[in-house]
């Protein structure tokens, strides 16, 4: 008798037993039973019926440099490493409606203008609803082979048949399996659905595209097995009432992770943004207290944006801690450090942090430009519009050195910033016109600050 395994369909984590609430994620009644894909044969039942001996190379081997495929969409070539390899698995996560349909449709069209056969799969819509969008998206000439089905075999009958050189499946959560007992979107299907794809990818020379739902911890729905079978993982990131969609790579086994690309939203579907610095900064506005600009990197590429701040008095015991944008944990840190290091109380004073246009950053070089906004809140002090900030705050209260200063100190000088306030080497910068601080301590920063602004509103 053989021992059943049950999983979480919030978290995929796998337990011997049932039970009412997953001990992972603390999910309640998201435990099914799991049905496990296939094991292959025994040892004792191989027989005859042995496998094919697998070619081996050595590393002096040569082998064919891989032809990336380009769909003249450069801000999602940028992200994919430079084009679409063949034969691999890209996996697609977002909101609901944020627009991965749309994208990939016009992708789709753009691979199969530049000559690839390429199938369309939609278990969400039918063929006459994914016409109308591309109708919509004038994309009706584009020589894009449609299809609706949910059905797992049926859709590997069709792919063996048409061996198309890219086939996209909108979604994943919709696909199932005959042989999984279980419904549709959860993690066995899921898993199953997924694997069965990718393995078809890497055999057929057909590059897979699975677009995922996102749940609400911001996690692809299903197991984290899936995003380890597959190549490439993006995030189409973004705010309902904002047009900017941010494409990121969280995963590439050909190309660097953590790229991005920038796109708007039109009634023309998902326009590329060339410069998405300038687009950031271009509704500033007036120079007010608790805004400063952050020179940041994404991927290889630099990238200007706006840090917003506001300190208020609270009435409740508990102030306000709320980020949009940036991690909260790295914000009460920063906050910590002005206290204990500065000593700039922020008790008693509900604090907001955010990054203009929907942006999410994770980098630690932030850790400056937040700053300089939470003491010009605090402080009501206006930051001069001509400075740029960037660099890694320690506990100790010492600003560390960050990596791809020239390329920050570029791309600000490229936007008309006089201006950069950055660590200690930042002098060593060479080719760099802007008029560069260095910055020992958040002590000393703090302070410069302070007087640099107040004698700059008392000149003026």
């Amino acid at each position: 008798m053989s021992n059943s395994n049950y999983s979480c369909t919030a978290c995929g984590n796998i337990t011997s037993k049932w039970a009412g609430r997953c001990e992972a994620c603390g999910e309640w009644n998201s435990i099914s039973e799991d049905t496990g894909l296939s094991q292959g044969p025994t040892k004792t039942s191989l027989g005859r019926s042995r496998g094919h001996f697998i070619p081996l190379n050595n590393l002096t081997s040569t082998e064919k440099p891989l032809q990336r495929i380009k769909c003249d969409l450069d801000e999602l070539d940028r992200v994919l490493g430079g084009g679409l390899v063949p034969s691999s698995a890209i996996l697609v996560g977002g909101d609901p409606g944020i627009g991965k349909s749309t994208l990939l449709l016009q992708a789709a069209a753009k691979f199969a203008i530049n000559g690839l056969k390429t199938l369309y799969l939609s278990g969400e819509e039918a063929s006459s609803q994914v016409k109308l969008r591309a109708k919509r998206l004038e994309l009706e000439e584009s020589p894009i082979h449609l299809g609706s089905d949910t059905n797992l075999r049926n859709i590997l009958t069709t792919l063996e048949k048409e061996k198309p050189d890219l086939a996209i499946i909108d979604s994943i959560q919709t696909i199932w399996s005959d042989k999984v007992e279980s419904a549709p979107g959860t993690v066995s299907q899921v898993r199953a659905a997924a694997h069965e794809l990718t393995s078809f990818a890497k055999r057929s020379n057909t590059s897979i595209v699975l677009v995922g739902h996102v749940t609400k911890e911001g996690q692809i729905a299903g197991p984290r097995v899936v995003e380890h079978m597959v190549d490439t993982v993006l995030y189409f990131e973004g705010e309902r009432g904002n047009q900017f969609r941010i494409l990121r790579s969280v995963k590439n086994r050909f190309g660097p992770a953590d790229e991005i690309g920038v796109f708007e939203m039109t009634g023309l579907g998902l326009q590329q943004v060339v410069n998405p610095s300038a687009l950031f900064l271009s509704s500033r506005g007036a120079p007010s207290a608790g805004s400063c600009v952050f020179a940041g990197i994404e991927g290889t590429r630099p990238l200007l944006v706006e840090i917003q701040a506001l300190v208020s008095p609270t009435p409740l015991s508990q102030p306000r801690r709320s980020v949009i944008g940036w991690d909260s944990n790295r914000l009460a840190m920063i906050l910590a450090v002005l206290e204990a290091r500065c000593e700039i109380q922020f008790s008693g004073l509900d604090v907001y942090l955010n990054v203009a246009g929907g942006l999410k950053i994770s980098e630690p070089a932030a850790d400056l430009a937040v700053a300089a906004a939470l003491i010009s809140a605090r402080e009501n002090i206006i930051i001069p519009e001509s400075y740029v900030f960037f660099g890694e705050v320690s506990l100790s209260g010492a600003i560390r050195s960050v990596g791809k200063m020239e390329n920050r100190l570029k791309e600000a000088e490229k936007l008309g910033f006089k201006q950069a306030e950055g660590p200690k080497n930042i002098q060593s910068v060479e080719d760099s016109n802007l008029e560069v601080f260095e910055n020992l301590d958040l002590l000393s920063f703090v302070n410069k600050l302070v007087d640099d602004t107040k004698k700059q509103t008392l000149g003026t």
